[in-house]
Protein backbone atom coordinates (compact mmCIF):
# COMPACT_ATOMS: atom_id res chain seq x y z
CA UNK A 1 0.00 0.00 0.00
CA UNK A 2 1.37 3.02 -1.10
CA UNK A 3 1.59 6.40 0.90
CA UNK A 4 -0.92 8.37 -1.33
CA UNK A 5 -3.44 4.94 -1.70
CA UNK A 6 -4.33 4.72 2.71
CA UNK A 7 -7.79 4.71 3.65
CA UNK A 8 -8.85 5.91 6.59
CA UNK A 9 -12.30 4.61 8.50
CA UNK A 10 -14.39 6.39 11.28
CA UNK A 11 -13.92 4.40 14.31
CA UNK A 12 -17.59 2.79 14.23
CA UNK A 13 -16.69 1.65 10.51
CA UNK A 14 -13.24 0.57 12.05
CA UNK A 15 -14.83 -1.25 14.89
CA UNK A 16 -17.97 -3.65 13.32
CA UNK A 17 -14.93 -5.97 12.62
CA UNK A 18 -15.50 -7.34 16.46
CA UNK A 19 -17.93 -9.85 17.02
CA UNK A 20 -19.36 -11.81 20.47
CA UNK A 21 -16.50 -13.80 22.15
CA UNK A 22 -13.94 -12.26 20.88
CA UNK A 23 -10.26 -11.06 22.84
CA UNK A 24 -9.35 -7.85 22.08
CA UNK A 25 -5.83 -5.98 23.03
CA UNK A 26 -5.82 -2.62 24.41
CA UNK A 27 -2.66 -0.89 23.39
CA UNK A 28 -1.23 0.66 26.79
CA UNK A 29 -0.03 3.26 29.12
CA UNK A 30 -0.26 6.67 27.65
CA UNK A 31 -0.48 5.17 24.05
CA UNK A 32 -3.81 3.83 25.53
CA UNK A 33 -6.55 4.59 22.06
CA UNK A 34 -8.64 6.71 24.63
CA UNK A 35 -10.78 7.23 21.03
CA UNK A 36 -11.27 4.14 20.12
CA UNK A 37 -11.96 2.79 23.44
CA UNK A 38 -15.02 5.44 23.81
CA UNK A 39 -16.29 4.19 20.54
CA UNK A 40 -16.09 0.63 21.87
CA UNK A 41 -17.42 0.96 25.02
CA UNK A 42 -20.62 3.13 23.11
CA UNK A 43 -21.48 -0.74 21.48
CA UNK A 44 -21.49 -2.05 24.86
CA UNK A 45 -25.19 -3.12 24.00
CA UNK A 46 -24.51 -4.73 20.40
CA UNK A 47 -21.92 -6.67 22.00
CA UNK A 48 -21.75 -9.19 24.54
CA UNK A 49 -18.82 -11.76 25.78
CA UNK A 50 -15.73 -9.67 24.63
CA UNK A 51 -12.76 -10.07 26.40
CA UNK A 52 -10.06 -7.27 27.16
CA UNK A 53 -6.45 -8.24 27.32
CA UNK A 54 -4.33 -5.15 28.49
CA UNK A 55 -1.17 -4.72 30.32
CA UNK A 56 -2.19 -0.95 32.25
CA UNK A 57 -4.46 1.66 30.40
CA UNK A 58 -5.66 4.97 30.71
CA UNK A 59 -9.52 6.09 30.82
CA UNK A 60 -10.91 6.33 34.32
CA UNK A 61 -14.43 7.34 33.17
CA UNK A 62 -14.51 4.37 30.43
CA UNK A 63 -13.98 1.80 32.08
CA UNK A 64 -16.36 2.66 35.49
CA UNK A 65 -19.32 3.84 33.12
CA UNK A 66 -22.75 1.85 34.17
CA UNK A 67 -23.43 -1.43 32.24
CA UNK A 68 -19.60 -1.28 30.85
CA UNK A 69 -18.66 -4.62 33.01
CA UNK A 70 -21.83 -6.25 31.57
CA UNK A 71 -20.35 -6.93 28.33
CA UNK A 72 -16.29 -5.95 28.69
CA UNK A 73 -14.70 -8.68 30.80
CA UNK A 74 -10.79 -7.56 31.58
CA UNK A 75 -8.32 -10.28 31.30
CA UNK A 76 -5.45 -7.91 32.87
CA UNK A 77 -1.59 -8.40 32.42
CA UNK A 78 -0.73 -5.77 35.25
CA UNK A 79 -3.70 -4.09 37.35
CA UNK A 80 -3.75 -0.13 37.33
CA UNK A 81 -5.85 1.67 39.19
CA UNK A 82 -8.69 2.23 36.83
CA UNK A 83 -9.48 -1.33 36.16
CA UNK A 84 -9.00 -2.81 39.68
CA UNK A 85 -12.63 -2.48 40.78
CA UNK A 86 -13.55 -4.82 38.10
CA UNK A 87 -10.14 -7.47 38.53
CA UNK A 88 -11.34 -7.79 41.81
CA UNK A 89 -14.42 -8.87 40.95
CA UNK A 90 -16.58 -11.30 38.76
CA UNK A 91 -15.85 -9.07 35.74
CA UNK A 92 -12.42 -9.22 35.98
CA UNK A 93 -8.99 -11.28 36.82
CA UNK A 94 -5.30 -11.43 36.35
CA UNK A 95 -2.75 -12.97 35.13
CA UNK A 96 0.45 -13.72 36.80
CA UNK A 97 3.33 -13.19 34.31
CA UNK A 98 6.99 -11.87 33.86
CA UNK A 99 6.60 -8.04 31.59
CA UNK A 100 9.52 -10.42 29.23
CA UNK A 101 7.54 -12.92 28.86
CA UNK A 102 4.29 -11.28 27.75
CA UNK A 103 5.08 -11.61 23.90
CA UNK A 104 5.20 -15.07 23.90
CA UNK A 105 1.61 -15.02 25.11
CA UNK A 106 0.50 -13.97 22.04
CA UNK A 107 3.12 -15.45 19.91
CA UNK A 108 2.36 -18.41 20.88
CA UNK A 109 -1.32 -18.15 20.74
CA UNK A 110 -1.22 -19.30 24.40
CA UNK A 111 -3.67 -16.25 24.77
CA UNK A 112 -4.71 -15.67 20.99
CA UNK A 113 -5.52 -12.69 19.82
CA UNK A 114 -8.90 -12.09 17.85
CA UNK A 115 -8.34 -8.22 17.60
CA UNK A 116 -5.46 -5.54 18.48
CA UNK A 117 -6.31 -1.49 19.09
CA UNK A 118 -3.16 0.48 18.98
CA UNK A 119 -2.58 4.02 19.05
CA UNK A 120 0.30 5.59 16.34
CA UNK A 121 1.95 8.33 14.58
CA UNK A 122 0.86 9.39 11.12
CA UNK A 123 2.73 7.72 8.60
CA UNK A 124 5.68 8.89 7.08
CA UNK A 125 6.52 9.13 3.58
CA UNK A 126 7.39 5.60 3.22
CA UNK A 127 4.08 4.56 4.89
CA UNK A 128 5.38 3.71 8.28
CA UNK A 129 3.18 4.30 11.69
CA UNK A 130 5.34 4.52 15.22
CA UNK A 131 3.94 3.05 17.83
CA UNK A 132 5.40 5.85 20.04
CA UNK A 133 5.22 5.89 23.48
CA UNK A 134 4.31 2.18 23.74
CA UNK A 135 6.25 -0.68 22.11
CA UNK A 136 6.78 -2.98 25.37
CA UNK A 137 4.05 -5.56 24.32
CA UNK A 138 2.17 -4.06 21.39
CA UNK A 139 4.56 -5.48 18.96
CA UNK A 140 3.76 -8.49 19.51
CA UNK A 141 0.07 -7.99 19.76
CA UNK A 142 0.30 -6.45 16.15
CA UNK A 143 2.41 -9.14 14.62
CA UNK A 144 -0.19 -11.84 16.42
CA UNK A 145 -3.96 -10.22 16.36
CA UNK A 146 -5.70 -11.36 13.42
CA UNK A 147 -7.28 -8.06 13.01
CA UNK A 148 -5.42 -4.70 13.84
CA UNK A 149 -7.03 -1.35 14.25
CA UNK A 150 -4.82 1.49 15.07
CA UNK A 151 -5.65 5.29 16.29
CA UNK A 152 -3.80 7.47 14.04
CA UNK A 153 -2.63 10.54 15.86
CA UNK A 154 -0.41 13.69 15.10
CA UNK A 155 0.18 14.02 18.85
CA UNK A 156 1.83 10.82 19.21
CA UNK A 157 5.68 11.14 19.38
CA UNK A 158 7.27 9.40 16.29
CA UNK A 159 9.70 7.16 18.30
CA UNK A 160 13.24 5.26 16.87
CA UNK A 161 13.27 1.77 17.78
CA UNK A 162 11.08 -1.47 17.03
CA UNK A 163 7.66 0.29 16.65
CA UNK A 164 7.43 1.38 13.55
CA UNK A 165 4.84 -0.58 11.69
CA UNK A 166 3.68 -0.17 8.00
CA UNK A 167 0.23 1.26 6.87
CA UNK A 168 -0.24 -2.29 5.20
CA UNK A 169 -0.02 -4.25 8.58
CA UNK A 170 -3.47 -2.61 9.63
CA UNK A 171 -6.91 -3.82 8.67
CA UNK A 172 -8.23 -0.43 9.56
CA UNK A 173 -6.59 3.33 10.40
CA UNK A 174 -9.01 5.64 12.48
CA UNK A 175 -7.67 9.13 12.22
CA UNK A 176 -7.89 11.18 15.48
CA UNK A 177 -6.28 13.86 17.13
CA UNK A 178 -5.70 14.15 20.91
CA UNK A 179 -3.45 14.88 23.90
CA UNK A 180 -2.15 11.73 25.42
CA UNK A 181 -2.38 11.59 29.42
CA UNK A 182 0.12 13.09 31.40
CA UNK A 183 1.25 12.45 34.82
CA UNK A 184 3.60 13.72 37.04
CA UNK A 185 5.12 12.77 40.56
CA UNK A 186 7.74 15.65 40.85
CA UNK A 187 4.91 17.47 43.61
CA UNK A 188 4.21 13.89 45.46
CA UNK A 189 7.99 13.64 46.28
CA UNK A 190 8.35 13.46 50.49
CA UNK A 191 10.87 14.05 52.90
CA UNK A 192 10.26 10.55 53.31
CA UNK A 193 11.08 9.54 49.45
CA UNK A 194 13.82 12.22 49.28
CA UNK A 195 15.72 10.36 52.25
CA UNK A 196 14.61 7.01 50.40
CA UNK A 197 16.15 8.24 47.33
CA UNK A 198 19.47 9.66 48.87
CA UNK A 199 19.78 6.02 50.60
CA UNK A 200 19.45 4.62 46.90
CA UNK A 201 22.09 7.06 45.31
CA UNK A 202 25.32 6.54 48.06
CA UNK A 203 24.72 2.72 46.17
CA UNK A 204 24.55 4.12 42.72
CA UNK A 205 28.49 4.42 41.51
CA UNK A 206 29.35 6.43 38.74
CA UNK A 207 29.28 4.41 34.96
CA UNK A 208 26.33 2.61 36.34
CA UNK A 209 22.88 1.42 34.29
CA UNK A 210 19.84 1.93 35.87
CA UNK A 211 16.75 0.83 35.93
CA UNK A 212 13.91 2.87 37.64
CA UNK A 213 10.22 2.57 37.47
CA UNK A 214 7.46 5.59 37.74
CA UNK A 215 6.81 7.36 41.16
CA UNK A 216 7.85 9.61 43.94
CA UNK A 217 10.48 7.17 44.80
CA UNK A 218 11.79 6.46 41.38
CA UNK A 219 12.19 10.62 40.56
CA UNK A 220 13.13 11.49 44.32
CA UNK A 221 16.27 8.58 43.29
CA UNK A 222 16.69 10.38 40.41
CA UNK A 223 16.78 14.18 41.60
CA UNK A 224 20.13 12.81 43.98
CA UNK A 225 21.88 12.16 40.81
CA UNK A 226 23.08 15.16 40.14
CA UNK A 227 26.68 14.76 40.47
CA UNK A 228 27.06 11.43 39.32
CA UNK A 229 29.20 11.42 36.23
CA UNK A 230 28.43 8.84 32.97
CA UNK A 231 24.98 7.01 34.11
CA UNK A 232 23.21 4.67 31.23
CA UNK A 233 19.65 3.29 31.15
CA UNK A 234 18.18 0.67 30.11
CA UNK A 235 14.60 -0.02 31.38
CA UNK A 236 11.11 -1.06 31.01
CA UNK A 237 10.25 2.47 30.71
CA UNK A 238 10.99 5.64 32.42
CA UNK A 239 9.54 8.95 33.08
CA UNK A 240 10.15 13.02 33.63
CA UNK A 241 12.51 12.39 36.09
CA UNK A 242 15.16 11.05 33.72
CA UNK A 243 15.07 14.62 31.92
CA UNK A 244 17.06 16.71 33.68
CA UNK A 245 20.08 14.35 34.19
CA UNK A 246 19.97 13.33 30.07
CA UNK A 247 20.00 16.97 29.51
CA UNK A 248 22.95 17.83 32.53
CA UNK A 249 24.62 15.10 30.71
CA UNK A 250 24.85 12.90 33.86
CA UNK A 251 23.21 9.89 31.80
CA UNK A 252 25.21 9.95 28.87
CA UNK A 253 24.77 6.01 28.19
CA UNK A 254 28.54 6.57 27.76
CA UNK A 255 29.98 3.28 29.34
CA UNK A 256 26.72 0.59 27.92
CA UNK A 257 27.53 -2.54 26.40
CA UNK A 258 24.49 -3.02 24.88
CA UNK A 259 23.08 -0.11 22.69
CA UNK A 260 26.34 2.75 23.35
CA UNK A 261 24.70 5.85 23.67
CA UNK A 262 21.28 5.29 23.66
CA UNK A 263 18.36 5.46 26.15
CA UNK A 264 16.49 2.10 25.98
CA UNK A 265 13.19 1.41 27.21
CA UNK A 266 9.86 -0.28 26.40
CA UNK A 267 7.67 2.36 26.78
CA UNK A 268 7.39 5.79 28.50
CA UNK A 269 4.85 7.99 30.47
CA UNK A 270 4.80 11.46 31.96
CA UNK A 271 4.38 15.22 30.34
CA UNK A 272 4.25 16.90 27.35
CA UNK A 273 7.89 17.93 27.40
CA UNK A 274 8.67 14.11 28.10
CA UNK A 275 6.89 12.91 24.82
CA UNK A 276 8.39 16.11 22.85
CA UNK A 277 11.69 14.59 23.72
CA UNK A 278 11.50 11.36 22.24
CA UNK A 279 9.59 12.46 19.16
CA UNK A 280 11.88 11.99 16.56
CA UNK A 281 14.85 11.69 18.62
CA UNK A 282 17.36 8.81 17.80
CA UNK A 283 18.92 8.97 21.06
CA UNK A 284 16.38 7.30 22.47
CA UNK A 285 15.23 3.78 21.81
CA UNK A 286 11.97 2.22 22.11
CA UNK A 287 12.31 -2.23 22.08
CA UNK A 288 10.49 -4.71 22.38
CA UNK A 289 9.88 -5.72 25.86
CA UNK A 290 11.03 -9.64 25.60
CA UNK A 291 14.32 -8.19 24.40
CA UNK A 292 14.44 -5.06 26.67
CA UNK A 293 13.83 -7.12 30.05
CA UNK A 294 15.62 -10.39 29.10
CA UNK A 295 18.07 -11.28 32.34
CA UNK A 296 20.57 -12.51 29.59
CA UNK A 297 20.64 -8.86 27.95
CA UNK A 298 20.29 -6.75 30.70
CA UNK A 299 23.41 -8.07 32.50
CA UNK A 300 25.12 -7.35 29.63
CA UNK A 301 25.57 -3.78 30.77
CA UNK A 302 28.15 -2.97 33.38
CA UNK A 303 26.57 -2.31 37.10
CA UNK A 304 23.25 -2.51 36.02
CA UNK A 305 21.19 -1.16 39.32
CA UNK A 306 17.72 -1.75 39.60
CA UNK A 307 15.25 -0.14 41.36
CA UNK A 308 11.64 -1.06 42.33
CA UNK A 309 9.39 -1.13 45.39
CA UNK A 310 6.57 -3.50 47.29
CA UNK A 311 3.75 -3.51 49.00
CA UNK A 312 5.02 -5.42 52.03
CA UNK A 313 8.43 -7.44 52.99
CA UNK A 314 8.97 -9.83 55.29
CA UNK A 315 11.61 -9.78 57.80
CA UNK A 316 13.24 -12.87 55.69
CA UNK A 317 13.13 -10.48 52.59
CA UNK A 318 10.29 -11.91 51.00
CA UNK A 319 8.88 -9.35 48.44
CA UNK A 320 5.29 -8.70 48.14
CA UNK A 321 4.89 -6.21 45.24
CA UNK A 322 1.27 -7.15 43.45
CA UNK A 323 -0.91 -7.41 45.91
CA UNK A 324 -2.59 -6.61 49.41
CA UNK A 325 -3.46 -10.03 50.75
CA UNK A 326 -5.48 -11.43 48.46
CA UNK A 327 -6.94 -8.31 46.80
CA UNK A 328 -5.15 -7.71 43.40
CA UNK A 329 -3.60 -4.10 43.40
CA UNK A 330 -0.86 -3.79 40.70
CA UNK A 331 1.11 -7.23 39.11
CA UNK A 332 4.43 -9.03 38.65
CA UNK A 333 5.61 -6.27 35.84
CA UNK A 334 9.70 -6.26 34.99
CA UNK A 335 10.58 -6.70 38.70
CA UNK A 336 11.83 -10.22 38.56
CA UNK A 337 13.18 -9.48 35.25
CA UNK A 338 15.47 -6.47 36.06
CA UNK A 339 16.38 -7.85 39.92
CA UNK A 340 17.74 -11.05 37.98
CA UNK A 341 19.41 -9.15 35.28
CA UNK A 342 20.72 -6.72 37.55
CA UNK A 343 22.48 -9.33 39.88
CA UNK A 344 23.72 -11.25 36.94
CA UNK A 345 25.95 -7.82 35.75
CA UNK A 346 29.61 -7.42 36.94
CA UNK A 347 29.19 -4.88 39.89
CA UNK A 348 24.89 -4.50 39.47
CA UNK A 349 22.82 -4.00 42.61
CA UNK A 350 19.07 -4.99 42.82
CA UNK A 351 17.56 -2.96 45.12
CA UNK A 352 13.73 -3.12 46.73
CA UNK A 353 12.91 0.51 47.87
CA UNK A 354 9.95 1.54 50.11
CA UNK A 355 9.10 3.42 53.12
CA UNK A 356 8.70 1.98 56.04
CA UNK A 357 5.48 2.56 56.76
CA UNK A 358 2.04 3.10 54.84
CA UNK A 359 0.42 6.06 54.66
CA UNK A 360 -1.78 5.34 57.92
CA UNK A 361 1.67 4.09 59.92
CA UNK A 362 1.20 0.49 59.35
CA UNK A 363 4.69 -1.40 58.90
CA UNK A 364 5.63 -2.45 55.43
CA UNK A 365 8.02 -4.66 57.16
CA UNK A 366 6.27 -7.62 58.48
CA UNK A 367 6.81 -10.53 60.18
CA UNK A 368 4.93 -12.46 58.02
CA UNK A 369 3.69 -11.53 54.73
CA UNK A 370 -0.20 -11.27 54.83
CA UNK A 371 -2.40 -14.50 54.34
CA UNK A 372 -3.11 -14.68 50.74
CA UNK A 373 -0.23 -12.17 49.44
CA UNK A 374 1.49 -12.78 46.38
CA UNK A 375 5.80 -13.57 46.70
CA UNK A 376 6.94 -11.80 43.08
CA UNK A 377 10.38 -11.57 44.52
CA UNK A 378 11.91 -14.73 46.37
CA UNK A 379 14.39 -14.01 49.29
CA UNK A 380 16.53 -15.79 47.37
CA UNK A 381 16.69 -12.77 45.15
CA UNK A 382 16.65 -10.47 47.28
CA UNK A 383 20.06 -8.27 47.72
CA UNK A 384 19.62 -4.41 48.98
CA UNK A 385 16.45 -2.92 50.82
CA UNK A 386 16.26 0.31 51.52
CA UNK A 387 14.12 2.29 53.12
CA UNK A 388 14.45 5.91 54.88
CA UNK A 389 16.33 4.51 57.32
CA UNK A 390 18.96 2.46 55.95
CA UNK A 391 19.99 0.04 53.48
CA UNK A 392 20.06 -3.82 54.74
CA UNK A 393 21.79 -6.01 52.44
CA UNK A 394 20.70 -9.69 52.82
CA UNK A 395 22.47 -11.21 50.40
CA UNK A 396 24.49 -14.55 51.91
CA UNK A 397 22.66 -13.80 54.96
CA UNK A 398 20.81 -16.32 57.22
CA UNK A 399 16.85 -15.88 58.25
CA UNK A 400 18.35 -14.66 61.33
CA UNK A 401 20.76 -12.50 60.38
CA UNK A 402 18.30 -10.88 57.64
CA UNK A 403 15.23 -10.58 60.29
CA UNK A 404 18.56 -8.16 62.59
CA UNK A 405 18.83 -6.09 58.82
CA UNK A 406 15.44 -5.80 58.02
CA UNK A 407 14.29 -4.62 61.86
CA UNK A 408 17.68 -2.13 61.67
CA UNK A 409 15.70 -0.39 58.95
CA UNK A 410 12.01 -0.63 60.42
CA UNK A 411 10.06 2.44 61.63
CA UNK A 412 10.89 2.82 65.09
CA UNK A 413 7.49 2.49 66.20
CA UNK A 414 7.80 -1.15 65.01
CA UNK A 415 10.84 -2.23 65.85
CA UNK A 416 10.21 -3.89 69.59
CA UNK A 417 7.24 -5.67 68.05
CA UNK A 418 9.29 -7.02 64.89
CA UNK A 419 12.07 -8.26 67.04
CA UNK A 420 9.32 -9.88 69.47
CA UNK A 421 8.15 -11.68 66.29
CA UNK A 422 11.27 -12.46 65.34
CA UNK A 423 12.09 -14.14 68.65
CA UNK A 424 9.12 -16.27 68.70
CA UNK A 425 10.13 -17.55 65.11
CA UNK A 426 13.62 -18.20 65.40
CA UNK A 427 15.49 -19.88 68.45
CA UNK A 428 18.77 -18.06 68.08
CA UNK A 429 17.18 -14.71 67.34
CA UNK A 430 18.50 -12.17 70.23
Amino acid sequence: MRHNEIKYSTADQALECIQDGQRVFLHGSAATPLHLLRALADRKDSLKDIELVAISTYGDGIFNQPGFSDTFYINSLFVSANIRKQVNSEKGDYIPVFLSEIPRLFTHRILPLDVAMVHVSPPDKHGFCSLGVSVDVALAAVRSAEFVIAQVNPRMPRTHGDGLIHVSHFNALVPHEEELPEIDYAHKITDISMAIGKNCAELIEDGSTLQLGIGNIPDAVLACLHNHKNLGLHTEMFSNGVLPLVESGVINNKFKTKHRGKLVTGFAVGSRKLYDFVDDNPEVVFLDIAYVNDAKVICTNPKVISINSAVEIDITGQVCADSIGTYQYSGVGGQMDFVRGASLSEGGKPIIAIASTTGKGKSKIVPYLQQGAGVVTTRAHVHYVVTEYGVAYLYGKNMIQRAREMIRIAHPDHREQLEKEARERFYGFK
